[in-house]
């Protein structure tokens, strides 16, 4: 599992004092963007491969609260990863200085291409970067219809 410990800033809470919902997005971000750069997906490489990642959901559970100065930690879990590695499911858990699991986030995304602007899947060795890496209990294969299972529709304010 990878982690990466934060302290709570100032600008990280909400009206109510406690840890603001933009906070956990934007600390989950980074903790995917520090994971990816572990594996070797840093700026260059993905300007070399003209591919970006893009998230499809992310939802939230919140359990506990955490204030301003206090530690969290985030972890990430690879819960899902396609054949060609187009798609991805990943698994956040924010822990407190104890070890107390505070909120959870399940999340899917996928490869754009920047030239394109469609979804890809991933080159050869930037896919081979995966397979040696610890997955989640319950990981699965992912297809396509696994991207649809909380299908929304888009419903335009005016017709076009």
């Amino acid at each position: 599992m990878f982690t990466k410990d934060f302290e709570v800033r100032w600008s990280d809470i909400d009206a109510n004092r406690h840890l603001a919902n933009s906070a956990y997005v934007n600390l989950m971000s980074h903790t995917r963007m520090a994971f990816l750069m572990a594996q070797g997906f840093d700026q260059k490489t993905m300007v070399t491969y003209k591919i970006g990642p893009v998230a499809f959901y992310e939802h939230m559970y919140y359990f506990k609260e955490a204030f301003l100065g206090n530690k969290v930690k985030v972890s990430l879990e690879i819960m899902g990863l396609s054949e060609d590695g187009k798609f991805f499911e990943f698994h956040h858990n924010f822990y407190n200085h104890k070890g107390e699991n505070i909120a959870r986030c399940e999340m899917m995304g996928s490869w754009i291409s920047l030239e394109s602007r469609k979804l890809t899947g991933l080159a050869e060795e930037l896919m081979s970067k995966f397979s040696d890496l610890e997955k989640g209990e319950g990981f699965r294969v992912l297809i396509k219809e696994h991207t649809r299972e909380f299908l929304k529709i888009p419903k335009n304010l005016y017709e076009l």
